[in-house]
């Protein structure tokens, strides 16, 4: 291999590298700073639940940051969407008794027991807001999530939600991020759900 095709082939794999690491700052930098806003709705996707039924750190902080949205009416009701995983459980089951538990009253709370992943979230709460003439929600996820999470809303006609991030942050973060990057390129090709 010649030297100048060596060069060519490392500046090309520098240009790659430096779009890919400023993508991961552009997700991180819009999940981290929330959007607020008052909402008819709070939209928290499912995430892992414990062998024992009980919802993991992860998605425990997705719960707590919805209720505390509501609690401080910052919108009417809350929208759980996931579906069951490989422990057996139901998440959106899960997270429903999770606020139960927390004070929401069950008029407050809509499931969504078939959100096998955010476009499908998507797709069921867009229904779910025409349904009942809503027009404004907040989406609470972690922060690497909630850029995708936009786009998805975004492909059925919900753009500009409010967002907000869990308050839980780990390790494994930083392959979630990198992972969002391909993750989002895949949703931006994805059509339009308009209809």
């Amino acid at each position: 291999m010649s030297v100048s095709l060596k060069r060519l082939l490392a500046w090309l794999a520098l240009i790659l590298l430096s779009g890919f690491l400023l993508a991961m700052l552009a997700i991180s930098l819009y999940g981290l700073n929330d959007r607020l806003a008052s909402t008819d709705l709070a939209i928290v996707p499912g995430n892992t639940v414990h062998p024992d039924g009980t919802p993991s750190k992860r998605l425990q902080a997705r719960l707590d940051a919805a209720l505390k949205l509501f609690v401080d009416g910052r919108c009417k009701a809350i929208l759980v969407s996931g579906a069951k995983g490989v422990e057996g459980y139901d998440e959106a089951e899960v997270m429903k008794n999770y606020l139960l538990a927390h004070g929401v009253p069950a008029t407050a709370i809509h499931i969504d027991s078939h959100g096998i992943n955010t476009l499908e979230t998507a797709r069921f709460a867009a229904s779910l807001m025409k349904q009942k003439g809503w027009t404004s929600a907040v989406l609470v996820s972690q922060f690497f999530h909630l850029a995708r999470f936009q786009l998805a809303m975004n492909k059925f006609g919900l753009s500009g939600q409010a967002h907000v991030h869990a308050d839980y942050f780990e390790g494994r973060d930083a392959y979630s991020l990198a992972r969002e990057v391909f993750a989002y390129g895949g949703y931006m090709l994805k059509p339009s759900q308009v209809r």
